[in-house]
């Protein structure tokens, strides 16, 4: 089982988790904004095994670099948002102009693949869409969607490697898991899979 702790970070409004395996300790961090005070007090003693990132977007990997140094954590992405972490252009930080500390992937996952943190298991869903390698977590109950989906909505399809076709594909793929989960999404308020699955429009 995990215990999952929220801040929400930054000039867009992103929401980073740290998990926490209650058995053994263990955490990881879900997908990481700044390397600020605020981010950094989410994880006082430093031990976190993993920086688990959904896409590659400037706002979800701005603290990467800096958080990987202070704790030595393995950074997890998917082989296709990989360049991202390389690439302000491709992370739209330079469209923005914003500096990006390039960094590099440690763990690049695809659908299906598990994650182990002590003794839970972390499920790689691959939801693109949003970008072309966005991908979702599952544990336990609970569902970390990233830019895929939102409180009654979805993520932005407009941007270079966005897709509308994949999109609607993804949510359909949320939509269709078995049960009911806590979803934890990149932005905006905190929901639920059967709520989202009667009342969300895109779903």
């Amino acid at each position: 089982m995990i215990s999952v702790d929220m801040r929400t970070l930054g000039g867009l409004g992103n929401n980073c988790y740290l998990i926490t395996d209650k058995a053994t300790g263990k955490c990881a961090l879900i997908d990481c904004t700044d390397s600020s005070a605020e981010m950094t007090s989410m994880f006082k003693d430093g031990k976190i095994e993993y920086i688990l990132l959904t896409h590659g977007h400037y706002d979800h990997i701005g603290g990467v670099k800096k958080i990987k140094e202070l704790t030595g954590a393995k950074v997890v992405i998917s082989r296709k948002d990989e360049p991202m972490l390389s690439s302000s252009k491709v992370s739209l930080s330079a469209y923005r102009g914003i500096p990006q500390d390039n960094v590099k992937a440690d763990i690049t996952v695809g659908d299906g693949d598990i994650i182990t943190l002590g003794e839970s298991k972390i499920s790689v869903i691959a939801t693109p869409g949003h970008t072309k390698g966005g991908v979702c977590y599952l544990c336990d109950n609970s569902l970390f969607t990233g830019d895929t989906l939102f409180f009654c909505s979805c993520g932005r399809t407009d941007f270079p490697g966005g897709s509308t076709a994949q999109m609607r594909e993804s949510l359909k793929k949320l939509s269709s898991l078995k049960g009911d989960y806590s979803v934890y999404p990149g932005h905006d308020q905190l929901t639920t899979l059967d709520f989202e699955r009667k009342n969300n429009p895109y779903m």
